[in-house]
């Protein structure tokens, strides 16, 4: 008994070390959000422009999301899309983002309506924004798993396109897995 008294100190350290190499090599960085999101300019309707490929979305064009503020550091989500083609049938979900952080409010926590939606929170945190005319937005998560690029028209600026794609680069997101969403 006392041995393993012993190696108790030497088991902890070890296991401790253990944990803090599979994090430093496996857990991507967080990202740095941005400064100050005000979310009574950035609820409205947001157009996807690109994002990384997801099970949610994969085959959905036309897609958008539409913010409502509900109350302080709560927003109703309804994202929508159409399956294959603009002409295709159109799918939804609604859900809440609570924001987590309101020093900034640019991480937000989303809870969609459906079974378990509760239980499977997705992160929401603003790593890119038009922070004059709130035109434009990139979206990821603590993991950088996820990237979405909003604006608020159908169609972006190609030289505004080029520019969030630089700052998010310099970030340390991989642009190159951006698939580009069809839009009308």
């Amino acid at each position: 008994m006392r041995h393993f008294t012993q190696l108790r100190p030497r088991i902890a350290f070890a296991t401790l070390a253990l944990l803090t190499t599979i994090c430093l090599t496996g857990c991507p960085t967080p990202p740095q959000v941005v400064p100050s999101v005000d979310l009574t300019l950035y609820v409205g309707t947001w157009y996807q422009i690109s994002a990384y490929p997801t099970f949610f979305n994969r085959n959905l064009v036309g897609v958008t999301a539409e913010y409502t503020l509900v109350d302080v550091g709560l927003v109703d989500v309804l994202n929508k899309g159409f399956e294959g083609s603009l002409d295709g049938t159109e799918v939804s979900i609604t859900g809440q983002a609570r924001v987590v952080d309101t020093d900034t409010n640019a991480k937000l926590e989303v809870a969609f309506d459906f079974p378990l939606g509760q239980l499977l929170k997705g992160e929401y945190w603003i790593v890119d924004l038009d922070t004059t005319f709130y035109q434009y937005a990139a979206v990821s998560d603590s993991r950088r798993s996820t990237l979405f690029i909003l604006c608020r028209t159908p169609q972006i600026d190609q030289g505004v396109y080029d520019g969030i794609l630089s700052r998010l680069e310099a970030k340390g997101f991989d642009t190159s897995k951006l698939i580009l969403t069809p839009q009308p």
